[in-house]
Protein backbone atom coordinates (compact mmCIF):
# COMPACT_ATOMS: atom_id res chain seq x y z
CA UNK A 1 0.00 0.00 0.00
CA UNK A 2 1.40 3.62 -0.55
CA UNK A 3 0.56 6.77 0.59
CA UNK A 4 0.73 10.31 -0.75
CA UNK A 5 2.24 13.50 0.99
CA UNK A 6 3.17 16.88 0.79
CA UNK A 7 6.49 17.05 2.34
CA UNK A 8 8.83 20.58 2.79
CA UNK A 9 8.82 22.71 1.38
CA UNK A 10 5.05 22.16 0.80
CA UNK A 11 4.65 20.01 4.43
CA UNK A 12 7.09 20.33 7.35
CA UNK A 13 8.80 17.23 7.32
CA UNK A 14 11.77 16.20 4.86
CA UNK A 15 10.90 13.27 2.29
CA UNK A 16 13.61 10.68 4.02
CA UNK A 17 11.63 11.31 7.77
CA UNK A 18 8.57 10.82 5.79
CA UNK A 19 9.56 7.77 3.96
CA UNK A 20 11.71 6.37 7.50
CA UNK A 21 7.41 6.79 9.94
CA UNK A 22 5.68 5.16 6.46
CA UNK A 23 8.66 2.13 5.71
CA UNK A 24 7.96 2.06 9.93
CA UNK A 25 4.39 1.93 9.55
CA UNK A 26 4.60 -0.96 7.19
CA UNK A 27 3.64 1.11 3.23
CA UNK A 28 5.24 -0.12 0.66
CA UNK A 29 5.68 3.36 -1.85
CA UNK A 30 5.24 6.85 -0.67
CA UNK A 31 4.46 9.74 -2.96
CA UNK A 32 5.82 13.51 -3.05
CA UNK A 33 2.57 15.19 -4.08
CA UNK A 34 3.84 18.78 -3.38
CA UNK A 35 2.10 21.84 -5.62
CA UNK A 36 3.87 22.90 -8.74
CA UNK A 37 5.09 25.60 -6.51
CA UNK A 38 6.82 24.24 -4.04
CA UNK A 39 9.11 21.26 -5.41
CA UNK A 40 11.11 19.66 -2.60
CA UNK A 41 14.50 18.48 -3.30
CA UNK A 42 15.37 14.56 -2.80
CA UNK A 43 17.47 11.77 -3.69
CA UNK A 44 14.82 9.27 -4.54
CA UNK A 45 16.73 6.23 -5.47
CA UNK A 46 19.06 6.94 -2.35
CA UNK A 47 15.97 7.38 0.50
CA UNK A 48 14.57 4.07 -1.36
CA UNK A 49 17.88 1.65 -0.40
CA UNK A 50 18.41 3.81 2.64
CA UNK A 51 14.74 2.76 4.20
CA UNK A 52 13.33 -0.15 1.64
CA UNK A 53 10.25 1.91 0.48
CA UNK A 54 9.42 2.79 -3.02
CA UNK A 55 9.68 6.98 -3.33
CA UNK A 56 7.06 7.72 -6.12
CA UNK A 57 7.61 11.46 -7.52
CA UNK A 58 4.80 13.31 -8.19
CA UNK A 59 2.97 16.52 -8.20
CA UNK A 60 -0.44 18.55 -7.73
CA UNK A 61 -1.27 21.22 -9.99
CA UNK A 62 -2.61 24.13 -8.77
CA UNK A 63 -3.86 27.07 -10.67
CA UNK A 64 -6.95 29.47 -10.79
CA UNK A 65 -7.69 29.10 -14.29
CA UNK A 66 -8.83 26.05 -16.64
CA UNK A 67 -6.07 27.61 -19.53
CA UNK A 68 -3.07 28.16 -16.96
CA UNK A 69 -3.94 24.17 -15.43
CA UNK A 70 -4.03 22.66 -18.82
CA UNK A 71 -0.70 24.19 -19.21
CA UNK A 72 0.69 22.73 -15.78
CA UNK A 73 -0.09 19.28 -16.62
CA UNK A 74 1.04 19.32 -19.99
CA UNK A 75 4.58 20.49 -18.47
CA UNK A 76 4.23 17.67 -15.69
CA UNK A 77 3.15 14.86 -17.41
CA UNK A 78 6.06 14.28 -19.19
CA UNK A 79 8.43 14.68 -15.67
CA UNK A 80 6.63 13.30 -13.02
CA UNK A 81 5.15 9.70 -12.56
CA UNK A 82 1.85 10.91 -11.16
CA UNK A 83 -0.03 14.19 -11.77
CA UNK A 84 -2.57 15.36 -9.60
CA UNK A 85 -4.61 18.36 -9.87
CA UNK A 86 -5.99 20.20 -6.75
CA UNK A 87 -9.37 19.86 -6.67
CA UNK A 88 -12.16 22.19 -5.33
CA UNK A 89 -12.97 24.99 -8.45
CA UNK A 90 -10.79 22.55 -11.20
CA UNK A 91 -13.00 19.91 -10.21
CA UNK A 92 -14.26 19.46 -13.80
CA UNK A 93 -11.30 20.22 -15.67
CA UNK A 94 -9.54 17.41 -13.83
CA UNK A 95 -12.08 14.74 -14.43
CA UNK A 96 -12.21 15.05 -18.42
CA UNK A 97 -8.77 14.84 -19.09
CA UNK A 98 -7.38 11.52 -19.15
CA UNK A 99 -3.96 12.57 -18.86
CA UNK A 100 -4.70 13.84 -15.13
CA UNK A 101 -4.21 10.65 -12.89
CA UNK A 102 -5.94 11.72 -9.66
CA UNK A 103 -8.41 14.90 -9.23
CA UNK A 104 -6.90 15.12 -5.48
CA UNK A 105 -9.32 16.59 -2.74
CA UNK A 106 -12.49 17.04 -4.67
CA UNK A 107 -15.08 17.97 -1.54
CA UNK A 108 -12.30 20.57 -0.12
CA UNK A 109 -14.02 24.00 -1.70
CA UNK A 110 -15.99 22.26 -4.23
CA UNK A 111 -18.14 19.29 -5.08
CA UNK A 112 -18.96 16.41 -7.33
CA UNK A 113 -22.44 14.91 -8.85
CA UNK A 114 -23.50 12.62 -11.26
CA UNK A 115 -21.90 14.46 -14.23
CA UNK A 116 -18.66 14.69 -12.94
CA UNK A 117 -18.42 10.90 -11.68
CA UNK A 118 -19.32 9.68 -14.92
CA UNK A 119 -16.68 11.70 -16.53
CA UNK A 120 -14.36 10.52 -14.25
CA UNK A 121 -14.88 6.82 -14.95
CA UNK A 122 -14.57 7.49 -18.40
CA UNK A 123 -11.54 9.17 -18.46
CA UNK A 124 -10.03 6.80 -16.07
CA UNK A 125 -9.08 9.75 -13.44
CA UNK A 126 -9.00 8.55 -10.11
CA UNK A 127 -11.02 10.17 -7.55
CA UNK A 128 -9.26 10.67 -4.24
CA UNK A 129 -11.29 9.99 -0.93
CA UNK A 130 -9.09 12.46 1.57
CA UNK A 131 -9.31 11.71 5.02
CA UNK A 132 -7.64 14.66 6.37
CA UNK A 133 -10.29 16.39 7.61
CA UNK A 134 -11.68 13.87 9.32
CA UNK A 135 -8.58 12.82 10.94
CA UNK A 136 -7.96 16.18 11.64
CA UNK A 137 -11.14 18.69 11.98
CA UNK A 138 -13.35 18.53 14.58
CA UNK A 139 -17.26 20.05 15.26
CA UNK A 140 -19.31 21.20 12.02
CA UNK A 141 -15.95 20.70 10.00
CA UNK A 142 -15.50 16.73 10.54
CA UNK A 143 -19.36 16.46 10.35
CA UNK A 144 -19.24 17.73 6.80
CA UNK A 145 -16.24 15.96 5.79
CA UNK A 146 -17.46 12.60 6.73
CA UNK A 147 -20.76 13.93 5.36
CA UNK A 148 -19.42 14.62 2.11
CA UNK A 149 -17.21 11.63 2.22
CA UNK A 150 -20.38 9.58 1.85
CA UNK A 151 -21.58 11.19 -0.57
CA UNK A 152 -18.66 10.65 -2.77
CA UNK A 153 -18.54 7.18 -2.14
CA UNK A 154 -22.14 6.73 -3.39
CA UNK A 155 -21.46 8.93 -6.88
CA UNK A 156 -17.98 6.95 -7.30
CA UNK A 157 -19.84 3.55 -6.48
CA UNK A 158 -22.67 4.21 -8.99
CA UNK A 159 -20.70 5.06 -12.05
CA UNK A 160 -17.68 2.59 -10.98
CA UNK A 161 -14.91 5.74 -11.09
CA UNK A 162 -11.67 4.65 -10.13
CA UNK A 163 -10.27 5.69 -6.82
CA UNK A 164 -7.46 6.38 -4.23
CA UNK A 165 -7.51 6.63 -0.44
CA UNK A 166 -5.05 9.54 1.49
CA UNK A 167 -4.73 10.86 4.74
CA UNK A 168 -2.91 13.52 3.00
CA UNK A 169 -0.04 14.06 5.46
CA UNK A 170 2.21 17.09 5.60
CA UNK A 171 4.50 16.10 8.65
CA UNK A 172 5.40 12.46 9.33
CA UNK A 173 3.24 13.15 12.94
CA UNK A 174 0.39 13.16 10.70
CA UNK A 175 0.96 9.94 8.64
CA UNK A 176 -1.55 7.13 9.96
CA UNK A 177 -0.91 2.98 9.46
CA UNK A 178 -2.85 1.94 6.92
CA UNK A 179 -4.88 -0.41 9.70
CA UNK A 180 -5.83 2.74 11.29
CA UNK A 181 -7.34 4.05 7.40
CA UNK A 182 -8.88 1.15 7.39
CA UNK A 183 -10.89 1.61 10.82
CA UNK A 184 -11.19 5.31 10.08
CA UNK A 185 -13.07 4.24 6.69
CA UNK A 186 -15.49 1.66 8.76
CA UNK A 187 -16.13 3.93 10.99
CA UNK A 188 -17.53 7.10 8.39
CA UNK A 189 -19.03 4.32 6.26
CA UNK A 190 -16.28 3.06 3.82
CA UNK A 191 -16.15 -0.51 3.96
CA UNK A 192 -12.17 -2.05 4.87
CA UNK A 193 -11.76 -3.28 1.50
CA UNK A 194 -12.45 0.21 -0.51
CA UNK A 195 -9.97 1.73 1.34
CA UNK A 196 -7.11 -0.81 0.78
CA UNK A 197 -8.08 -0.94 -2.55
CA UNK A 198 -7.47 2.83 -2.65
CA UNK A 199 -4.05 3.06 -0.79
CA UNK A 200 -3.17 0.22 -3.70
CA UNK A 201 -4.12 1.92 -6.17
CA UNK A 202 -1.37 5.04 -5.92
CA UNK A 203 1.17 1.54 -6.54
CA UNK A 204 -0.77 0.93 -9.26
CA UNK A 205 -0.52 4.31 -10.70
CA UNK A 206 2.98 4.90 -10.22
CA UNK A 207 3.66 1.11 -12.15
CA UNK A 208 1.66 1.91 -14.81
CA UNK A 209 2.98 5.31 -15.58
CA UNK A 210 6.60 4.24 -14.87
CA UNK A 211 5.92 1.48 -17.30
CA UNK A 212 4.29 4.18 -19.96
CA UNK A 213 7.66 6.04 -19.66
CA UNK A 214 9.90 3.41 -20.60
CA UNK A 215 11.58 3.07 -23.88
CA UNK A 216 9.84 -0.20 -24.57
CA UNK A 217 6.47 1.49 -24.68
CA UNK A 218 4.13 2.15 -27.81
CA UNK A 219 0.96 1.90 -26.75
CA UNK A 220 -1.23 0.10 -23.93
CA UNK A 221 -0.37 -4.04 -24.61
CA UNK A 222 2.05 -2.84 -27.38
CA UNK A 223 6.21 -2.99 -26.55
CA UNK A 224 8.62 -2.04 -28.58
CA UNK A 225 10.57 -5.40 -29.55
CA UNK A 226 14.41 -5.95 -30.76
CA UNK A 227 13.50 -5.41 -34.16
CA UNK A 228 11.47 -2.53 -34.20
CA UNK A 229 13.21 1.11 -34.31
CA UNK A 230 11.62 4.96 -33.83
CA UNK A 231 10.90 6.26 -37.03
Amino acid sequence: MYEAVHVRPDGESTVARMALTAAEQGYEGLVVRNHGDATADYDAAAIADEYGIDVVDGVEVRADRRPRAAGFVTSHRARRTIVCVHGGPLNRFAVEDERVDVLAHPMDGGDVNHVLARAAAENGVRVEFNLSRVLRADGGPRVRAIADLRKLRELVGKYDAPHVVSADARGHLELRAPRELVAVGEVIGLDAEWVREGLREWGRLAARNRERRSDSFIEPGVRRGRYEEDD
